[in-house]
């Protein structure tokens, strides 16, 4: 692991690991935000099955990105899996 300076920009490679992974943090976020929401119908005691399909719909995004993110991953080398 290499130290690293916090008072620099960041790289090339930096901005396109982010970029790789928004798609699942994005989903990782609706995820969070459906669960979230339950639990919010639950204390009111209104859970409608609208809301488990909205989790479960998330659930299953979560997973397809992260297939998607690690397909990615092992199909194109990048700098850092190198070193």
């Amino acid at each position: 692991m290499r130290d690293h300076d916090y008072n620099t920009e960041p790289t090339a490679a930096d901005l396109a690991a982010i970029e790789s992974e928004e798609p699942l943090i994005t989903a990782e976020l609706a995820w969070l935000a459906a669960e979230m929401a339950v639990l919010d119908a639950a204390e009111r005691g209104r859970v409608s099955e609208l809301d488990v399909r909205r989790v479960r719909r998330a659930e299953h995004a979560v997973i397809r990105q992260t297939f998607a993110y690690v397909a990615r991953l092992t199909r194109s080398p990048s700098p850092r899996r190198a070193a």
